[in-house]
């Protein structure tokens, strides 16, 4: 067994911790259990979640250092430790909020280092709770202890868990234990990287404000407000705009509709100068009919069974390319589009051209 030197007092604590580490195992194994299910429900999406129980060379070290401090092992609260990184900041407090309601929280030795520091200065921010676990969250009869020790729980963005890291890699203090110029540029990063946090929240907000506000002009009907883009072009598709061309289609050969994404579509409508969604609402209305028509053509001597449920709209694309001028090389980029390149496309491009030449919208 190692010998660290500890006075009598510090011995009698290591000897406690390695009599009991199984249960600080078992506490590390159900909070983490319950903290992951409270994340999983709650629908944030987390960096990381990690724990540790601290190693017996680490207790040594901390009881070298300050042993005086703890009458027992239950004095130590971070022998378990816990610590979510979020992406934002209104995320570690969303974290915080739900671990409020899942454990005890021992407020006086609780930190909020985020508002430790002075206007004028900047440094490590980070969320610490000291919890411990309720009975009524999780009992075992068995080993009682459970529910006495605390542990510690941090709360932090990505962004201030690498200020932690550059600080613990430098050896990073204070302003007293580095020199001026470099606690200056310690400084400096710092307050970029606390900007940063605070703008991509921002930024956050702004997209969600955008999504909410195009989400309900959509459902409004107000298509000529909306530019055409994947949010928009999202909610757009929830109105179901292709269904009734589809059902028509599906109807020829009594097809089943395989649902299939729309996505690489987009990339089509912006190619075929499509600005905003009245654009492309416009685009079924002139060429719903004649997409119909090319499709009873294709399908009419089949008995194709299954189709894709962007049947409608890659017709719709057709007419559209054939009666403005795209010929078969726009059709051949319609297929590269949706298709990525393959030789088959050419051969393809043909082959609907050779199908629509025989339709009336081609000699209008």
């Amino acid at each position: 067994m190692a010998d660290y030197g500890l006075d009598l007092h510090g011995e009698m604590l290591l000897e406690e911790y390695r009599t009991r580490l199984q249960l600080f195992e078992k506490l590390q194994h159900v909070v983490m259990d319950k903290l992951g299910e409270l994340v999983r429900q709650s629908g944030i999406e987390v960096n990381s979640m990690e724990s540790r129980v601290k190693g017996e060379a680490s207790l040594a070290g901390k009881l070298q250092r300050k042993g005086y401090k703890y009458n027992s092992l239950s004095d130590i609260t971070d022998i378990f430790g816990a610590r979510i990184i979020t992406f934002y900041n209104e995320d570690v407090d969303r974290i915080a909020s739900m671990a409020e309601t899942l454990f005890y929280i021992d407020w006086p030795n609780s930190v909020d280092k985020r508002k430790m520091h002075d206007f004028n200065s900047f440094g490590y921010n980070s969320l610490h709770y000291i919890c411990r676990l309720p009975k009524e969250l999780y009992y075992d009869p068995d080993c009682p202890e459970l529910n006495n020790f605390s542990f510690e729980l941090q709360m932090r963005t990505a962004l201030q868990h690498v200020w932690s890291a550059i600080q613990h890699d430098i050896g990073y203090k204070s302003d007293i234990e580095t020199p001026r110029e470099y606690h200056r540029d310690l400084s400096r990063l710092a307050g970029i990287l606390e900007l940063a946090d605070n703008e991509f929240s921002r930024i956050r907000t702004d997209i969600n404000n955008y999504r909410r506000r195009m989400q309900s002009l959509v459902q409004q009907g107000q298509l000529d407000e909306v530019s055409l883009d994947g949010d928009s072009f999202r909610s757009y598709l929830e109105l179901h705009p292709f269904d009734k061309l589809n059902k028509q289609i599906a109807a020829i050969t009594q097809a089943e509709l395989h649902p299939t994404p729309h996505k690489p579509y987009l990339r089509v409508l912006c190619k075929l100068g499509m600005k905003t969604l009245a654009d492309v609402e416009r685009l079924v209305a002139d060429n719903y009919d004649d997409a119909y028509q090319l499709a009873l053509y294709q399908l009419g001597s089949t008995d194709i069974d299954i189709l894709s449920d962007t049947v409608g709209l890659q017709n719709l694309c057709i007419v559209y390319i054939l009666k403005n001028g795209g010929g078969k090389k726009g059709l051949q980029l319609l297929f590269e589009t949706i298709n990525n390149k393959n030789p088959q496309n050419e051969a393809l491009a043909s082959m609907v051209m050779e199908q629509a030449s025989r339709l009336s919208f081609m000699h209008q």
